[in-house]
């Protein structure tokens, strides 16, 4: 997790524990009295996430020697990649909420929801070129536009007056549609091509806060992928790479 993802979490936490010790010192009229007994309710979600990747290398990448015809965006007589890291940069998620009640404290929610984000993937390669060596950084950008299917089940504290916590875990199948599986870098620029379909394992935790008119959620949590996305070819960017999964921070925002 990053340090903005753990900050985040950080902040959401404190949230949690000072709205509960405030909600606990008095008793107020309950707004939406019934609404949990309703056996499936809809809503909408914003989210701000960081996308960024787990990357493990291939066995021995300071030992491979890579030319030029692999890498064109950077000349030199021979090359030899020293480590390969992800870093991620904000985007934004947009969602539908279908919630099934199970039971007086659980929930099975469904969240399609369409997300925009964009992963760096940072070289630092020795270039050799005569008899000079030289460290350069290259940074290949990922954008990525992907559909989401998360099925989530919730088990939720009892109600205090107009709040509530939870904490989450379920599954999600991704589609990335500016996936560049099909797509082709031109000669000067190598592109490290994505496989679409991912699964991923989800967990977090949230609060909710029951208004007049809606209920209002601040949901945390984290996804990690299972498959390896890189798809293998001829070149230094992908060919560094072993295994390549994606790694999710999703700060929502839920409107019931």
């Amino acid at each position: 997790m990053s340090k903005k993802s753990l900050l985040f979490s950080a902040l959401l936490l404190a949230m949690m524990f000072i709205t509960l010790n405030s909600e606990a010192q008095r008793r107020k009229v309950l707004n939406l009295p019934t609404y949990d007994q309703d056996p499936y309710h809809f809503g909408f979600i914003l989210g701000i996430n960081h996308m960024l990747f787990s990357i493990q290398p291939v066995n021995g990448i300071q030992n491979i020697k890579w030319d030029t015809d692999q890498s064109p965006d950077v000349f030199g007589d021979s090359l030899f990649v020293y480590s390969v890291t992800s870093s991620p940069s904000p985007g934004f998620s947009v969602g539908i909420l279908a919630n099934l009640r199970l039971g007086k404290y659980t929930d099975m929610r469904l969240i399609p929801a369409l997300s925009f984000g964009e992963r760096m993937l940072n070289y630092k390669i020795l270039r050799y070129r005569n008899g000079d060596t030289l460290f350069v950084d290259i940074e290949k950008s990922i954008t990525s536009t992907i559909v989401e299917i998360p099925l989530e089940f919730r088990y939720k504290s009892r109600r205090l007056n107009n709040f509530r916590m939870y904490v989450l875990g379920g599954f999600k199948y991704s589609l990335d549609l500016a996936s560049q599986k099909k797509g082709k870098g031109d000669s000067g620029n190598t592109t490290v091509k994505l496989y679409r379909n991912d699964f991923s394992l989800e967990a977090g935790a949230g609060m909710e806060f029951y208004t007049t008119y809606f209920k209002f959620g601040v949901e945390a949590k984290m996804g990690y992928g299972f498959r390896n996305l890189v798809i293998p070819e001829d070149n230094l960017y992908s060919g560094s790479i072993d295994k390549l999964r994606s790694k999710v921070f999703l700060l929502s925002f839920t409107f019931e």
